[in-house]
């Protein structure tokens, strides 16, 4: 059974994830915050699998409530619920350590997909709204010396880095490097272990810190397939932490 601590200020949005999560098998609500600093709180407290964060929240948000939670060193994992498409807050949140985002409309399923997939440590990442939203706020970000992260790296491994952070998928990354997907699977996972990601989302900001990749969509030649609607909880887009 996953946990989920709900954290919202808004109580009919709180009232309707509850009644979705608690009339699902597989998940439970184990209890409900109506700002950040509760959410941090009761994260402390009850030791949620999921924590489902709103950003905008009075007092303490939750792009903030997202860093003390994942500085705390809590195994909960953090998934950002936004009401917008494209939000300046999402890159902060990501930046903060959350696993991810969905957006406010996501269908039911594609919200209990999201959620188990955060649950059993992975990251669940909305490529094409995640290449648009780090393409126009990475710039406002200050660019970190992270460089020597990717000196281990071989050519093939950055190449597949390059892939994560324009928001391809396995096949995709695939497809333009002419290799199988297992191969790259194997890839991504060795990426993350020697670049410390995370998750796949982190090695993402990772990427964008360094310069590794183009800020401007022109930079950007993703394959025909990149460009194809996904949904947000497309289980290829997303990869488990490295072992620590």
């Amino acid at each position: 059974m996953i946990t989920v601590l709900i954290a919202d200020d808004q109580p009919l949005q709180r009232l309707g994830f509850r009644a979705l999560l608690d009339n699902n098998e597989d998940t439970t609500v184990v209890g409900e915050a109506r700002n950040g600093a509760e959410a941090v709180r009761q994260t402390a407290a009850l030791h949620p699998d999921v924590v489902l964060m709103d950003i905008r929240m009075p007092g303490t948000d939750g792009i903030q409530a997202t860093k003390q939670i994942v500085a705390a060193g809590t195994r909960s994992r953090v998934l950002v619920l936004t009401t917008f498409d494209v939000d300046e807050y999402v890159y902060d949140s990501l930046r903060a350590g959350a696993s991810g985002f969905l957006l406010k409309d996501v269908r039911p399923d594609e919200l209990l997909a999201g959620i188990r997939t955060v649950a059993t440590g992975e990251a669940v990442l909305a490529s094409t709204t995640t290449r648009r939203l780090l393409q126009t706020f990475t710039s406002r970000a200050p660019r970190v010396d992270t460089s020597r992260r990717l000196a281990t790296l071989t050519a093939r491994e950055r190449d597949v880095l390059l892939g994560i952070a324009t928001g391809l998928t396995n096949a995709e990354i695939a497809e333009r490097l002419v290799v199988t997907e297992s191969t790259v699977k194997t890839h991504v996972g060795r990426v993350l272990a020697k670049i410390n990601a995370r998750d796949r989302v982190h090695a993402v900001i990772i990427a964008y810190d360094v310069g590794l990749v183009p800020l401007t969509e022109s930079e950007i030649s993703p394959s025909p397939a990149a460009r194809r609607p996904r949904r947000a909880c497309d289980p290829s887009d997303s990869w488990p932490r490295p072992a620590s």
